[in-house]
């Protein structure tokens, strides 16, 4: 059966939401269009019912779609057993579905939804009611609050769909199901369909939405949280994909001004160890949490914290490329680094001589459960893993983990800020020590500072020349280079890296083939380290690659010679691809369905 290719959502579209939280609270009575849009409360309930799409945290149940550490995993962070997850190469039947299943692994590889503007529709409903029939029965703030809310819905539904197919339809209205030519019409360029989200941006919602509307609710704050997030990703978009050239100066100067709102706001700071940040029950009051979502095991469990426990497998698993990135504590690069063992690459050496983030997200000894020995622990408390089997404690395992997932945080808009300014070629050391530096003296929690470990060392504006790093691109400027490292480190398996290659037009560091480290593992001493896979059934099996290359599979009688990078078991390189992967075609079908129609709906660039 044919399906139109928008989704008419009701106005009874609400989300459980609880009473402390916008993200938790008991679903209410549907209300019918024609009573409702009378007060306050009618366009709050119609607001909450953009939060669960939009504010995932880390989702429900066992629910994946936009999670940090499950949905992160197809990047140049990682390496898996077997063959290397590969791009699409072929136009799909379909693409536009909007079942969750078939969602899960199309964010894998493009990190964001298929071909449907139900949620556009929906905005484009919220603002329509508030000018028909909300207008006139609240005060001229409180509607143009709540029409700021329903535009930045909008905002965030298309720079979800431009990050995805590039070019897409922009809708300015709703419309009837019978207006074929306003449903069915092409796409714009991505440069109209941002433009009209700066326009919505810029002179509405960073204007007019309420900087308090209560507890962990949308406002002005977190609303330019995430406009430093969008404008940064299209302007350097624009700039690094050769495109418009103002556009990417007008989108940079936005970011950089969005991400000044929160930081000149006062409210927040970076004020507590990066574990307490992701492993808290309760983030409330924490001041690097822009927004949270609360979890609670009567109301709302999910299921991150279970595979940052140590027992659940890790396949994929960090690889040497990301291990190589983290700056030393002494703020150099390792190769150049002068603290003791910082050249040793062995996960052990790397805790303790590492910018503490590091320890603080990865466990520091070889793992088993890890694909490549090294473990990811950043999404859970401390005292887990002080446990003896935490997959059995509820809070840490299955699908029923309570702690607090940061929606936004402060961290990130302090490095959009800084990476915003140096594209826009105004950097300096001033502002280097309000955002790089702020993050390198995040406080230390006990766990940290037992192990020995110190907070990096400032970073100098002065000292980064283009010597500073001899693994530098050579086309990218020594400081953009060094900002670009930091946001690596700090923000390991949250939604970043892969949008991050794309739009600085780096997606070639997923290949295998160019850059042999995402292939491997940290440094092993398999004999001392991991005895447990040098058993004669894991001859042929393992296998180790030295410094100048070599690969040594262990025989059964050579274990003391399995020394090196570890290889995960039968890895091989992905797919080539090519620029086409940057952006999704479209399904077959939708191309069909607009042909029959009588209209035309044009592919993706390269497909």
């Amino acid at each position: 059966m044919k399906k139109n290719v928008f989704t008419i959502l009701s106005v009874a579209i609400l989300l459980l939401i609880s009473c402390d939280d916008i993200l938790d609270r008991p679903q209410l009575n549907v209300p019918s269009d024609e009573t409702f849009w009378k007060t306050e409360m009618d366009a709050r309930l119609f607001a909450n019912g953009f939060y669960r799409n939009y504010f995932v945290g880390y989702a429900d149940g066992w629910a994946t779609a936009y999670t940090p550490l499950k949905a992160q995993t197809f990047s140049d962070d990682l390496a898996s057993t077997g063959k290397q997850s590969s791009f699409e190469n072929a136009i799909p039947s379909s693409r536009g579905s909007s079942s969750a299943t078939d969602l899960d692994g199309f964010l894998t590889q493009y990190g964001g939804p298929n071909w449907n503007f139900s949620w556009v529709r929906k905005a484009n409903l919220f603002m329509e009611r508030l000018e028909s029939k909300m207008k006139g029965n609240v005060s001229e703030e409180a509607y143009n609050h709540w029409h700021s809310v329903a535009a930045f819905f909008k905002c965030f539904a298309y720079v979800r769909l431009v990050s995805v197919f590039g070019d897409v339809p922009y809708f300015e209205t709703t419309f009837s199901n019978d207006d074929y030519k306003t449903m069915y019409k092409d796409r714009d360029t991505r440069v109209v369909v941002m433009d009209k989200v700066y326009d919505l941006l810029k002179n509405e919602v960073l204007v007019n939405m309420r900087k308090n509307d209560g507890a962990n609710v949308l406002n002005r704050y977190v609303a330019a949280a995430f406009a430093s997030r969008w404008m940064l990703f299209e302007g350097t978009w624009q700039k690094y994909h050769n495109g418009d050239q103002a556009a990417a100066t007008k989108y940079l100067q936005l970011a950089k001004d969005a991400a000044e709102i929160v930081i000149n706001s006062g409210n927040y700071a970076i004020d507590a160890p990066l574990r307490d940040v992701f492993g808290s029950q309760d983030l409330k009051g924490n001041k690097e949490a822009i927004m949270y979502r609360h979890y609670t095991a009567e109301q709302l469990k999910h299921q991150v914290a279970s595979y940052s426990n140590g027992q659940e497998s890790q396949d994929p698993a960090p690889n040497l490329a990301l291990v190589k990135s983290f700056i030393c504590q002494d703020g150099k690069v390792y190769q150049n680094s002068t603290l003791e063992n910082a050249k040793a690459l062995n996960i052990a050496n790397l805790a303790k001589t590492r910018d503490p983030r590091f320890e603080a997200t990865f466990i520091d000894h070889i793992s088993i459960n890890s694909s490549t020995l090294l473990y990811a622990s950043k999404f859970i408390d401390r005292n887990a893993l002080t446990l003896p089997n935490p997959g059995v404690v509820p809070m840490y395992a299955s699908n029923t983990n309570t702690n607090d997932a940061p929606v936004i945080r402060y961290a990130e808009v302090l490095l959009n800020w800084i990476e915003a300014k140096a594209e826009l070629g105004v950097v300096t050391q001033t502002d280097i020590d309000n955002s790089i530096n702020v993050l390198r003296h995040r406080p230390l929690d006990a766990t940290s500072l037992a192990k020995g470990l110190k907070k990096t060392t400032d970073m100098k504006l002065s000292d980064i020349t283009d010597s500073f790093d001899p693994a530098r691109d050579a086309d990218v400027p020594a400081l953009i280079w060094e900002i670009r490292r930091e946001r690596r480190m700090e923000m390991v398996y949250e939604p970043s890296r892969l949008l991050d290659i794309k739009r600085w037009k780096k997606l070639d560091y997923m290949d295998n083939t160019k850059y042999p480290d995402t292939m491997v593992g940290p440094w092993v001493d398999m004999q001392k380290e991991v005895p447990a896979y040098l058993t004669p059934a894991d001859a042929g099996k393992r296998k180790v690659k030295k410094e100048d290359g070599t690969i040594v599979t262990f025989d059964g009688k050579n274990a003391a010679e399995m020394v090196g990078y570890y290889i995960p078991t039968n890895a091989q390189v992905r797919d080539p691809f090519t620029d086409r992967s940057y952006c999704s075609p479209i399904g077959k079908q939708e191309i069909d369905l607009y042909t029959e129609k009588g209209f035309k709906l044009t592919q993706t660039t390269g497909w």
